[in-house]
């Protein structure tokens, strides 16, 4: 079907190069302009990409600066902080994230806008609740057993507790904005303007003669998390004033708060275990060598990130298609997915393999030693994207609980490894520890979406007629 974009083109071009033109447009303009599942996706998963990227970019940019300007002792602090607060944003969310995400998408399929209204507030509201009551309780334990910490990591907790609520509520408003198919509102606070935010606070701040210290940095951090979450609040009501019809909100407490707890639990196992290894190395080691385990880290989040961009693209989309009920449908998209996440993290994996000498580099010359590191991270995320967003299949399809269990094993798995391997290795007993969690984590992950949903989220295809959806097509 011709469309107003490939007659532009007709009008625009010589007929030659129209004609070879028009297929490729015509792909373009179905992607941007076509309603169905796929298309959405794609466009929330591109946009999701971009977001990614360009956060990727600023918050690599940032690191490299905070890392010249505070030196690699105050930077290790820091950073070593910083991991645990978001981990403990993470958990404090309580899952409520996620089932926002799942439960809005539910409920807009089945044109429920009162219990939408429902869960939106109640899961900020939990939320908040829940990081609060953790930040003060941490605080408390930190100011009756100051002896538990180092004396550089005191203040830095401390602030870091204030910090804590406006690290947790925007996971809410986040999986608000990508149920409703609001990419910027869900991705570019996150990740494009706080980390700037931070970098230019922090900035002015040692401009004005504060000291260049994990104190300082922790503060600037505040501010910024403060006025962006914010903003973002703001944003989210003021679009949902627009969309979602006013009334009352209605409320299943109960069957939210048992749904979200296996939930919560597959992401606190999950962050938990991504993070496990900086919290070992930050334990374990001078914070010299934290700065650098985590610089080698950051190297490598450009490849991450097109696993997260696809997952934040299309989980609701699996929420969606389950509830739906075409099991055909579901395992073709699924199938999209895994390919949308394995070759560009691939192809990223190889370029950073090459080039992530230089830089390192550009943290400064202590920093090339994590290039070894880079290899044997780089081998366990490809590992993983080789079965796309599987968690997220799992959890959006009402198998949270078998999804907990894969990372809580994976868990204990990536903590033994860790206690075995860094104090004889260093930092490379803590990358080859990650790497060899990934691979479990991953079979173990394909093995459950296999036995619950009979699909085959990998990378290679499967033998025909061996998923359930294929089984079930040929029966009717």
């Amino acid at each position: 079907m011709e469309t107003k974009l490939t007659k532009a083109i007709g009008r625009l071009l010589p007929d030659r190069l129209a004609c070879r033109a028009t297929p490729v447009i015509s792909v373009v303009d179905r992607l941007l302009t076509d309603t169905d599942s796929a298309s959405q996706s794609q466009r929330l998963a591109a946009f999701a990409f971009a977001v990614r990227i360009a956060g990727a970019l600023i918050a690599f940019v940032s690191q490299v600066l905070l890392a010249r300007w505070l030196g690699s002792f105050e930077y290790g602090v820091f950073v070593a902080v910083w991991a645990c607060v978001l981990v403990l944003g993470t958990l404090s969310g309580a899952g409520f994230p996620s089932a926002a995400i799942r439960f809005i998408a539910e409920y807009r399929e089945r044109k429920q806008p009162d219990l939408q209204r429902g869960i939106i507030v109640f899961s900020l509201s939990v939320s908040f609740l829940v990081s609060t009551i953790l930040a003060a309780l941490g605080a408390w334990i930190l100011y009756a057993r100051p002896e538990l910490v180092a004396d550089p990591f005191v203040v830095p907790i401390y602030l870091a507790a204030i910090c804590l609520p406006m690290l947790s509520t925007p996971g809410v408003l986040d999986g608000v904005g990508r149920a409703f198919n609001w990419p910027a509102i869900a991705f570019v606070p996150t990740y494009i303007i706080r980390p700037v935010s931070i970098l230019l606070i922090l900035g002015v701040g040692l401009m004005l003669g504060y000291p260049a210290s994990a104190n300082t940095a922790m503060w600037s951090t505040i501010i910024a998390c403060y006025l962006t979450s914010a903003g973002q609040f703001f944003c989210v009501f003021k679009k949902l004033l627009k969309y979602l019809p006013t009334g009352k909100p209605k409320f299943r407490a109960k069957y939210w708060v048992f749904t979200a707890l296996p939930m919560f639990l597959v992401e606190g196992f999950y962050y938990l275990q991504t993070s496990v290894d900086i919290l070992f190395v930050s334990i374990m080691t001078r914070p010299e060598d934290t700065a650098i385990y985590y610089a080698s880290t950051k190297v490598l989040a450009l490849v991450h990130f097109v696993y997260f961009s696809v997952r934040a693209a299309v989980s609701h989309q699996y929420s969606a298609l389950h509830t739906a009920g075409d099991i055909q449908a579901f395992d073709v998209f699924v199938q999209k997915t895994v390919t949308w996440t394995f070759w560009p993290s691939l192809l990223l994996a190889i370029f950073m393999m090459v080039f992530g000498k230089f830089f390192l580099m550009l943290f400064g010359p202590e920093y090339v030693a994590g290039q070894s590191l880079i290899w044997i991270l780089a081998l366990g995320i490809v590992i993983r994207a080789s079965i796309g967003p599987a968690e997220a299949l799992l959890t959006m399809s009402g198998n949270q609980t078998s999804c907990a269990g894969v990372y809580a094993a994976t868990l204990f798995v990536n903590v033994a490894l860790n206690l075995s391997l860094i104090p004889h290795y260093g930092l490379h007993g803590a990358a080859i520890a990650t790497t060899c969690a990934l691979t479990f984590e991953s079979v173990a992950l394909y093995s459950m979406a296999r036995r619950c949903l009979g699909l085959h989220p990998f990378i290679l295809p499967a033998r025909s007629g061996n998923s359930k959806s294929e089984r079930r097509a040929d029966a009717s």
